[in-house]
């Protein structure tokens, strides 16, 4: 299973480009504390590359900045290329699906909400599965009485 959650600010402004087929892609790179401090007691920073594609990428472009605070959730990727020199080098970085404001309202964003999902369906209309508990559903359930002199536990 491949799945990454971090936490941490932006170290500089999503560098939003297109590939020559047009997509978008947003470059940035976010520090994230590590949980404990280390020898000396000070905490550390991990700078860790994160690239985030298509509505996601548009979206990182308009609303977050440097500094900002945010969440991701995407995969870890693995790239090797080459250098100018032509050494081989490897690079890792989370490839973006989901990203969320953090933070107080004075940095502009909802404090622990609001997000954007490129696979978001809020705004789908709803499914009737025949799994809703609701009354008002129509479905099945229905509620129980106070009395439970009957039930055998």
């Amino acid at each position: 299973m491949n799945q990454v959650i971090l936490m941490g600010r932006l170290t500089r402004d999503p560098e939003l480009r297109h590939t020559q087929s047009g997509l978008p892609v947003a470059s940035f790179s976010l520090a994230v504390d590590r949980r404990f401090g280390g020898r000396d007691g000070e905490r550390q920073t991990d700078f860790i590359d994160c690239v985030a594609w298509r509505q996601t990428a548009e979206f990182m472009s308009k609303y977050f900045t440097k500094g900002r605070m945010c969440a991701v959730h995407g995969t870890l990727q693995i790239r090797d290329w080459q250098d100018k020199e032509g050494n081989k080098r490897r690079s890792a970085e989370v490839v973006v699906d989901n990203v969320y404001f953090c933070g107080d309202k004075r940095e502009g964003g909802a404090s622990g909400g609001g997000g954007y999902n490129q696979y978001d369906d809020r705004h789908a209309p709803p499914i009737d599965d025949g799994y809703s508990a609701s009354p008002a559903s129509g479905s099945d359930f229905a509620e129980l009485d106070d009395d439970d002199g009957e039930l055998p536990f």
